[in-house]
């Protein structure tokens, strides 16, 4: 297949923009890594007038899609998980051209998940599953049981995601293959949910247990990234001086529910600050050194 896509990727290779060229076919008839085309020709260039160049092709009854992405974008993707697909297709991609072993390197960083890289993916995973358990549980005290079985679903798509990472691997589209191999237990959590024949109510009360303590026991270690940064200087911060950093922005939507759960369980502390109004103060935040449940 290579050889019919030829023409098409050679004008690339060409180019002294472009960085790697990487292919990747499909192996089975249902393919979610490949959006289902029979293969896709990824493209790493520089410096790109359009980000992210998406054209579709087909040929002797198959199909390709053709992704020409430029690497800042890629990098973007790579940092936060924003775009499993195009990690997959870095990792597991057959390289056909690259410069100055472009892709080489990049495939060896991948495989080494670097510790920061690491630190961001998982306060991005956890605050996610922090806002979505709390909503789960609050569907459920309000008797909105399958609202609230949706919720736990996701909540434990995060939780799997999270495992994986702690584990020094990338989640990948199929992340339920990967948790079966690398984190049996959430595995068997998600199996409960969705194969028990108890019901829908008791099934979400027991998750949100299983849950909780799984939450618990992981998180400082997921919060590592927040609280790193918050430790960066002496005085306490505002939500609003968190809320710019350019270092948060991938969590900042789910940043207030991930603090108020470290507060609520003593990774955080507020310090409050007097305000103008009497018996009014402003929360501010600051991590607390070593908390024993934690």
């Amino acid at each position: 297949m290579e050889d019919l896509l030829r023409p098409i990727y050679q004008e690339r290779a060409s180019q002294s923009s472009t960085l790697g060229i990487l292919i990747l076919e499909k192996n089975k008839p249902i393919s979610p890594v490949t959006d289902n085309f029979d293969v896709i020709l990824f493209i790493i260039v520089r410096d790109a007038e359009e980000l992210w160049y998406v054209k579709h092709y087909e040929f002797e009854n198959k199909s390709a899609a053709m992704h020409i992405v430029d690497e800042t974008l890629l990098h973007h993707w790579i940092d936060t998980s924003s775009y499993r697909r195009a990690v997959e297709w870095v990792i597991n991609g057959s390289i056909i051209f690259e410069r100055n072993e472009y892709v080489t390197l990049m495939k060896e960083h991948l495989r080494e998940f670097p510790q920061k890289n690491r630190n961001l993916k998982k306060a991005i995973e956890f605050a996610k599953l922090i806002r979505s358990y709390s909503e789960s549980k609050d569907l459920y005290d309000s008797e909105q049981y399958l609202d609230s079985y949706s919720r736990m679903v996701s909540s434990l798509h995060y939780l799997a995601r999270l495992s994986i990472i702690e584990k020094g691997f990338h989640p990948e589209v199929t992340v339920w293959n990967q948790v079966k191999r690398i984190e049996p237990e959430i595995y068997k959590l998600y199996q409960e949910l969705i194969e028990s024949g108890e019901p829908t109510e008791k099934r979400i009360q027991l998750m949100i247990l299983a849950v909780e303590h799984s939450i618990s026991k992981r998180a400082r270690s997921s919060a590592q990234h927040l609280l790193e940064l918050m430790n960066d200087r002496e005085e306490p911060w505002s939500f609003g001086e968190l809320k710019v950093h350019p270092e948060i922005q991938e969590y900042i939507l789910d940043l207030s529910s991930m603090i108020e759960y470290l507060v609520e369980h003593g990774a955080i502390e507020v310090i409050p600050q007097e305000t103008k109004g009497p018996q009014i103060f402003h929360r501010t935040y600051k991590p607390v050194e070593q908390p024993d449940h934690l």
